[in-house]
């Protein structure tokens, strides 16, 4: 079950409903953990069973560290929850992945070896809940937090269908206390809440899979050689498709959240108005972001221990980073580049730290960031090497041979629509979608709200799964 689907709309129509009923609390928490699996069971019922194991594990884990006598037993116990789920996660994730590689590193060495065939279905959002689960056994051992004392609330958190399958990724702490008093929005809350999932899919039906995602696939998806025109807008588009549906989701989901009385963190905050690429990644993706640094970066080392081994940090981080993301090389590439950027980044700070940017070159700088952004967007986009090699290539070497590829259209819509979205950051990097709304008339607000809900009926089509699905 996706958002953007007429089945989502009366399932969610049903959850509220239920959910505004006199039931006691725990009976109204009972009904949301049913609704969300039934919304995970949508796409594969027997996946729901991974949701089981890595709520058990994690749990029974979880209390067992609390009782552990010694260091070896705790660590033990940590041990057991990291590896039950990096082994689902490897397995469905990265398991046709490994043979394949492991193949072609038999071959290079002369030996011949054909892997047995494994038609290994990846589960819808097993990266996102996976990350959860382990966080919260994580958390108790290192003395973060203390296991939760109700099963029920912990299964909820779990499951909890708005960032269930493409986050924000939650952490217990943030989400398990909320489900300790009864929750119900006010009437406030569920006007904001259902604004927000109207923006979301906004931003996902209309924009991404309306007007970007096509320019994108002719160019990305095709055997024919673009010019420099073509690669720089198809490009640009995916720059704005990717951010419409992602972050079209994670605003749903807020949103979704909100309705019910839950709340659910940020998880972009006008990235493409950043200043650098720390500034970059305290924007986008802000939850995995935030996952990585305390789970991966930190425990790596971090910066508290030399340049060499900070860089070398930040480089694993941001490399397994891309990993995370799909089992192809590609992606490892483009977290690659990010991490280079980051060291880069870190290096001139350290170079020049008593520069201090007036307003236009701290606008050249996050023209550069953007820029640099969008090199890296190609080899998320591309689904191989070559395909991006091509497209770079006639990024920069300004190839005006090739027969156009995208109508004048095309390069238009390309042109407002991400301009459009680029001047929106700009303008409210500094400033909070709330603060604004609450400056806003509420006569405008009323009419955009209604454009949007129009533009949404207008464009529904086939209801395109959101992009980090596949993640």
């Amino acid at each position: 079950m996706i958002f953007n689907s007429l089945t989502f709309v009366a399932f969610f129509a049903i959850v509220l409903a239920l959910h505004a009923m006199p039931f006691p609390w725990k009976t109204k928490k009972v009904n949301l953990l049913i609704a969300s699996y039934i919304f995970y069971a949508a796409w594969n019922p027997p996946f729901v069973m991974l949701l089981w194991i890595s709520t058990v594990v994690d749990w029974f884990a979880a209390q067992k560290l609390v009782y552990a006598t010694d260091r070896w037993h705790r660590r033990g116990w940590m041990l057991i929850s990291v590896g039950a789920n990096l082994g689902m996660l490897g397995f469905f994730k990265y398991g046709n992945f490994l043979l394949a590689n492991f193949s072609a590193l038999l071959a290079a060495a002369g030996v011949h070896y054909q892997p047995p065939q494994y038609d290994i279905v990846l589960p819808v959002g097993i990266s996102f809940y996976t990350f959860a689960t382990m966080s919260y056994t994580l958390d108790v051992y290192l003395g973060r937090a203390k296991p939760a004392t109700n099963f029920l609330d912990y299964a909820l958190f779990v499951t909890f269908f708005p960032h269930l399958v493409a986050g924000p990724i939650m952490r217990p702490t943030e989400l398990v206390p909320q489900f300790a008093q009864p929750r119900r929005a006010a009437a406030q809350q569920l006007h904001f809440g259902l604004a927000l999932m109207t923006l979301g899919l906004f931003e996902k039906v209309v924009l991404a899979d309306g007007f970007l995602s096509g320019p994108a696939e002719a160019v990305f998806d095709s055997d024919k050689i673009p010019g420099a025109l073509d690669s720089w807008a198809a490009t640009l588009a995916f720059s704005g498709q990717i951010f419409c549906d992602f972050a079209g989701y994670s605003t749903t989901a807020i949103g979704a959240a909100m309705c019910l009385g839950f709340a659910l963190p940020d998880n972009f905050r006008f990235p493409y108005a950043a200043i650098g690429f720390s500034d970059f990644w305290r924007r986008w993706h802000i939850t995995l972001s935030s996952w990585l640094r305390d789970y991966l970066y930190i425990p790596l080392g971090g910066n508290r221990h030399g340049e060499i081994r900070t860089y070398t940090s930040l480089m694993t981080t941001m490399l397994l980073g891309g990993l995370w993301h799909g089992a192809n090389w590609t992606f490892v590439v483009w977290g690659g580049l990010h991490g280079l950027y980051l060291a880069a980044e870190r290096g001139l700070r350290a170079r020049f730290s008593n520069y201090r940017p007036g307003p236009l070159a701290l606008f050249a700088l996050g023209l550069l960031t953007y820029t640099l952004v969008n090199v890296t967007w190609v080899f998320f986009r591309a689904k191989t090497f070559s395909r991006a090699w091509i497209v770079l290539s006639e990024m920069f070497g300004m190839n005006v041979g090739p027969a156009p590829i995208l109508a004048a259209v095309y390069l238009a819509t390309i042109a407002t629509i991400v301009g459009s979205l680029v001047t929106v950051h700009w303008l409210m990097r500094n400033h909070t979608l709330e603060a604004v709304l609450a400056r806003t008339p509420a006569v405008a607000i009323a009419c955009v709200w209604t454009l949007m809900a129009t533009a949404i009926v207008i464009e529904h089509g086939s209801g395109n799964a959101f992009i980090y699905f596949q993640f």
